[in-house]
């Protein structure tokens, strides 16, 4: 599994920090991926993100997640302290062809969307039988 990295992600941060946060660029979202058996796990961390503005999509390979939060309060309301990013985030990972990217599962719980990708049939180890002549041999020591 192949993943798209941001250089200017921390410069982003230090951006945000200072100026506020950036609504016209989308901006990155936290990533965990791990590999266990035979499936890869990516955990992404999208808190106060409703489900129905999380889009997944997969074309030749590319994953896309883009999800949207809203801000809570109301128009035309005066923020007084406003520190959690709103806006559109977005990530793209670029799997590799041992992946099946037909049968991925994605669950959103507690604000963290889960991916479970299955590695494909073809790229599993597997043990190839090997033939000898008619009759069967066997050593002696």
């Amino acid at each position: 599994m192949l993943m798209r990295t941001d250089p200017f992600r921390e410069l982003d941060r230090l951006t945000q920090q200072v100026f506020g946060p950036n609504t016209t660029r989308p901006t990155a979202m936290a990533m965990d991926a791990y590999r266990s058996g035979d499936d890869f796990f990516v955990h992404f961390d999208l808190p106060g993100v409703d489900p129905e503005t999380i889009e997944l999509d997969v074309e030749r390979n590319v994953l896309n997640v883009r999800a949207e939060r809203r801000s809570p309060a109301p128009e035309g309301a005066e923020p007084l302290v406003a520190e959690r990013p709103t806006g559109t985030f977005t990530r793209q990972l670029f799997l590799g062809d041992t992946l099946d990217t037909e049968r991925i599962d994605a669950s959103y719980e507690t604000g963290v969307l889960t991916l479970r990708i299955p590695v494909a049939e073809q790229a599993k180890p597997r043990r190839i039988q090997i033939s000898g002549g008619d009759t069967p041999r066997q050593l002696s020591s």
